[in-house]
């Protein structure tokens, strides 16, 4: 069986980083694209950004040049380095990831909250 576990979220003010983490375990034969999502109170659920097993990122416009994303192929885990926060970034963020196990197919993380105070 497959899991997603994010850590690393908290309570940060405007203006200041924080990096979360989601670590993949469990029988995992290979993993492709893995991406956080975000979801704030009352809206839905956006895709923020997105790393192919080979490096490639991708990100939305409202994180482009404040948010990285990286991945640790051999740990399995993806990190989001988010700089220069705004009020308007807290969220849940969730992990997301294409893992080709005993089901191949896409998994979730529970999710993390981040909270930026102004």
């Amino acid at each position: 069986q497959v899991q997603l576990v994010e850590s690393g979220g908290g309570l940060v003010q405007a203006g200041g980083s924080l990096r979360v983490s989601c670590a993949a375990s469990g029988s995992i034969s290979s993993i492709n694209v893995m991406g956080w999502y975000r979801q704030a109170p009352g809206k839905q659920r956006e895709l923020i950004a997105t790393i192919t097993s080979g490096g490639s990122t991708n990100y939305a416009d409202s994180v482009k040049g404040r948010f990285t994303i990286s991945r640790d192929n051999a740990k399995n885990t993806v990190y989001l380095q988010m700089n220069s926060l705004k009020p308007e970034d807290t969220s849940v963020y969730y992990c997301n990831a294409v893992i080709r196990s005993t089901y191949t197919g896409s998994y979730w993380g529970k999710g993390t909250l981040v909270t930026v105070s102004s």
